[in-house]
């Protein structure tokens, strides 16, 4: 059997990974500024993170959700902390998508409305609704096609204003800082709009945080940046440091009813582990300060540089666009300079979402390597 080739595959092979450093089959070390699409977010291999998962699984790896789990609890009281949303709740599931998709089926079921505001660049993942309200026509699949999704431009509370008063609206999802859209970022004062809305018209805020939340824009919630509160909150990615898992948080006026949501592998003792660690690590290390202050430091540097049109992004969820196209530069980066970032849905624009815990040595790296870069052709 061969693999089913849907992703273009650069020639590496990845065998170990430590910190923030990655090595290939021939012994080639590689700095990565990318996080395997912003999932590693204490490092990689950390030491505390492969204690948990390791000796959690010399006891139990898995039950269902039939039974009484410890870790979800843990894991739902250390997030509380880690996100200042102690009076929220916890429904964990196994990716980004079903974390999208589970929020926007949590808001019809609450509001008994079927329509979904979303914004143009928007990615929410493959599964049926969330693909929907993603904005690319190309990953959307026949079956997936839906009236339910009306997408409005990032930013433009007119066109926002005009989509409720089309009526049934039962939520917004918004990434707050959108990332395969090439990190464009929602002002505040459109999230605050989309806040007044909501609650005018009786429809609940979404606030997508699969790859901009867990701390990588310096809050850990970049929709907090603009100081209003969501009422369902997605995660992902940087949840479980490379291990699979999905959660919302969900505002305490949601009240659940048995059935309302269900996974079978959602919250599982390894996947709770896993989360557990990270968060522990975030806590004890101040990750979420870090990750702005470093971010500040290399975006400041980041414009300074040659042939960038611009730097947008916050913390360590940054995009620097190019006045050409980025590929060229990207390649490299990864062949000869032995660093790895990532591509957006715009072709000038690559992407840094590298392990929050990085050093100024490794920022300055990266720096050095696209000064030299951008200063010769590509």
């Amino acid at each position: 059997m061969d693999l089913f080739k849907v992703y273009p595959l650069w020639d590496i092979d990845i065998v170990r990974a430590e910190g923030s450093y990655v090595w290939d089959d021939k012994g080639t070390r590689y700095l990565d500024m990318y996080g395997g699409h912003a999932v590693i977010s204490i490092g990689h291999t950390h030491p505390h993170y492969v204690e948990k998962v390791v000796d959690q699984l010399k006891h139990i790896g898995f039950y269902s959700n039939s039974v009484i789990i410890d870790q979800q609890r843990e894991l739902a009281s250390k997030l509380g902390e880690l996100s200042g949303k102690r009076d929220y709740q916890l429904f964990l599931c196994n990716s980004g998508a079903e974390a999208n998709e589970n929020a926007m089926k949590l808001a019809s079921f609450v509001t008994g409305k079927s329509k979904v505001i979303a914004m143009k660049g928007a990615f929410h993942g493959r599964t049926s609704l969330a693909v929907a309200a993603t904005d690319n026509p190309s990953i959307v699949a026949p079956v997936n096609r839906t009236d339910h999704v009306v997408f409005v431009p990032l930013n433009d509370e007119a066109a926002l204003e005009a989509a409720f008063e089309g009526g049934d609206v039962s939520s917004v999802i918004i990434e707050n800082i959108q990332g395969v859209g090439g990190v464009r970022m929602a002002g505040e004062g459109f999230v605050r709009k989309i806040r007044s809305l909501c609650d005018r018209y009786g429809a609940l805020y979404v606030a997508d945080e699969v790859q901009c939340g867990c701390g990588r824009s310096g809050k850990y919630y970049a929709a907090d940046w603009a100081g209003v509160d969501a009422d369902i909150y997605t995660m992902a990615k940087g949840l479980g440091n490379g291990f699979p898992i999905g959660a919302i948080s969900i505002a305490p006026h949601i009240a659940p009813k048995f059935g309302m949501l269900g996974t079978t592998f959602g919250g599982n003792h390894l996947a709770c582990a896993a989360a557990i660690a990270v968060a522990d690590v975030m806590a004890a290390d101040r990750l979420v300060d870090h990750a702005r202050e470093l971010g500040d430091y290399l975006i400041g540097e980041l414009k300074k540089l040659p042939r960038v049109k611009e730097v947008r992004g916050r913390g360590l969820m940054i995009g620097v666009e190019l006045f050409e196209d980025a590929a060229p530069l990207r390649r490299k980066l990864l062949f000869d300079e032995k660093i790895f970032v990532g591509s957006s849905g715009d072709k000038n624009t690559f992407r840094l979402l590298p392990a929050l815990n990085i050093g100024r040595e490794h920022a300055d790296r990266l720096l050095e390597a696209l000064r030299k870069l951008l200063t010769t052709s590509c």
